[in-house]
């Protein structure tokens, strides 16, 4: 109930998601110019907090006036059939498998470094982490999600003369201090999560590529002329046999993203202030529109095209049933525009506690009608009868004022 539950609220969240994924997209491969790598590197903190936002709680009210249904169960009566495929168990076996086949890569390509201590390298680097030589990489990169290991090319002095390597490490500094391999795991875990969304692996791929950009910016920042050559010719030189797939390593990418760097270091430092400002402006009204949104509107009415398409029917708790205890149950929850029910809670109860989890069981797999708006704070009380005889009425005392 919980995985089918998670799953529908997932699914709901995905034409935000997307239309949030396009835009952080178009802007990494459309606004670096103008933008410049590190504001759009943290605008990807918009995705969780517009998500965060834009499922607040609605603010606590009082009952409205609106009549209570009521829906009787006996016990031993049929149960209306559930969906014939569990998409949810599908969602659920698929992401196993990813998670799954990712750690098995991560494991493999770890166990093929081969990794082989250096004692003696003279550059600076942070502080309790150690440096490893490997035959398997061509470019230095920084591996583990929570111990940081710095590994290079086995013939890495050959490779890079003595001012090119302080530039190299200065950039896996960056990488270790911003601790970015457990913000990839993070990434890529979220990703996973949403691997039926193409536009989420394309996110995921541009957040990888600011996470670079951004790296070469820092290192840059304050670096002359021909120290900023000095560093291109060295990206140039990490393009060949760069590491691909699912990781989460950091490290200096195929030569696609070689060249997006290259270009991003020579327009460093030239962006512009009516861009930035615009992309916060817009930043901010979106999320401002976001909690407008929850607002609950004075004005709104209800759809009455609403109805339901699916009711399943609480179980009657057997020790109830076996004791002929009766009883109502009164529950508040919301319909969303996709027809699922959400925000369930127990207004109250006769008796207390008895049959309050088959109710909310029961009503969380509902399913109505789809509609624009959805609808808020419906009422409806179950009522557990031994038999047709038994006297329903309403738990709740209502008052209408008028005048």
């Amino acid at each position: 109930m919980v995985i089918q539950t998670s799953f529908n609220w997932l699914i709901e969240q995905q034409l935000l998601l997307s239309l949030l994924f396009a835009g952080f997209v178009l802007l990494e491969r459309f606004g670096l110019k103008a933008i410049g790598s590190q504001l759009i590197y943290k605008l990807v903190w918009l995705i969780p907090a517009s998500l965060l936002v834009a499922n607040l709680p609605n603010a606590i009210r009082p009952l409205q006036n609106s009549p209570i249904s009521h829906y009787i169960i006996t016990p031993n009566q049929p149960l209306i059939s559930t969906i014939s495929i569990n998409w949810a168990l599908f969602y659920v076996v698929i992401t196993a498998l990813l998670l799954f086949a990712t750690w098995i890569i991560h494991r493999r390509f770890v166990s093929n470094l081969q990794l082989c201590e250096v004692t003696n390298l003279q550059a600076e680097i942070s502080s309790g982490v150690k440096t490893f030589t490997s035959h398997q990489v061509a470019t230095p990169m920084v591996i583990g999600v929570l111990n940081s290991k710095l590994v290079l090319p086995h013939n890495y002095n050959t490779l890079f003369d003595k001012a090119t390597l302080a530039l190299i490490l200065e950039h896996e500094n960056v990488h270790i201090k911003r601790k970015d391999n457990l913000t990839n795991a993070l990434l890529l875990l979220a990703t996973i999560l949403m691997w039926f969304n193409p536009l989420a692996w394309m996110a995921y791929a541009s957040c990888r590529r600011l996470q670079e950009l951004t790296c070469d910016e820092r290192v840059l920042s304050n670096k002359t002329t021909q120290q900023q050559i000095l560093y291109s010719k060295a990206l140039v030189n990490c393009a060949a046999n760069a590491p691909a797939g699912l990781m989460a390593y950091s490290h200096y990418g195929d030569k696609k993203t070689m060249l997006q760097r290259l270009t991003n270091i020579k327009h460093n430092g030239a962006h512009s202030r009516l861009a930035k400002g615009s992309a916060l402006l817009i930043a901010a009204s979106l999320l401002s529109g976001l909690a407008v949104a929850k607002q609950p509107e004075a004005s709104a009415k209800k759809e009455t095209s609403i109805a339901p398409v699916m009711r399943i029917e609480p179980l009657y708790p057997k020790q109830a049933a076996e004791q002929g205890i009766s009883g109502s149950v009164v529950l508040k929850y919301d319909i969303t525009p996709a027809g699922k029910t959400a925000n369930i809670t127990v207004v109250k109860a006769e008796p207390e506690a008895v049959f309050n989890k088959e109710a909310k069981r029961a009503l969380m797999q509902w399913q109505y009608t789809p509609s624009s708006m959805g609808q808020q704070n419906v009422l409806i009380q179950l009522d557990f009868a031994l038999n047709s005889t038994v006297t329903k009425s309403d738990l709740i005392e209502r008052v209408n004022i008028s005048h």
